[in-house]
């Protein structure tokens, strides 16, 4: 099993690995997302995108991107540690950050890389993806996979869960009691 530290890669050296992987005539999807509070839909996405090609290529968007894309108060999660976790999946082959509060869309890297196949969740359509995104998919010639989406798991609802268990004043299993000592009895 590969290291979560040796699948986390700088662009640069994601490139170079891409290149390995067409010279050897290997499928790239990629994907990409903000991977916040990491789930199990996360994960049942994940490895569904990994059977459409020969490697998977996640790309995590920066704190910056996140906090444009979902509002000042995101990540929950700061990109380090979402990125060491989505490297530990065993379906994920490589792990590259992007994006910045300028440009939160995958345009830039798609260029670099030019996958084959680009994997999007079923919350997704032809006609809800970024429109930038989806012209240079059409431009490469990737073809775009909707992954069916699990329903009633995402961050945010998970976010709002938490949000009113605190609320509520419910933290948890309730506390068992410490059973009496001897000398108690």
């Amino acid at each position: 099993m590969r290291r979560p530290e040796d699948k986390i890669m700088l662009q640069r050296t994601a490139v170079r690995w891409r290149r390995r992987l067409a010279d050897s005539g290997k499928v790239l999807v990629m994907t990409n997302g903000c991977f916040d509070l990491l789930h199990r839909g996360h994960a049942e996405y994940l490895n569904r995108a990994r059977e459409l090609g020969d490697a998977l290529l996640v790309a995590v968007n920066t704190d910056a991107s996140v906090a444009v894309i979902k509002g000042p108060a995101r990540p929950v999660v700061p990109e380090a540690d979402r990125v060491y976790l989505v490297a530990s999946l065993e379906s994920v082959d490589a792990v590259v950050l992007f994006g910045t509060p300028e440009q939160t869309d995958a345009c830039p890297l798609l260029r670099l890389l030019r996958p084959e196949i680009y994997a999007k969740g079923g919350d997704y359509s032809e006609d809800t993806i970024n429109r930038r995104e989806r012209r240079l998919l059409q431009e490469l010639g990737c073809r775009i996979e909707f992954v069916p989406f699990v329903a009633g798991l995402s961050t945010t609802e998970l976010i709002r869960r938490v949000v009113r268990l605190t609320e509520e004043g419910t933290h948890g299993p309730p506390r068992q009691r410490t059973p009496p000592s001897i000398e108690d009895r």
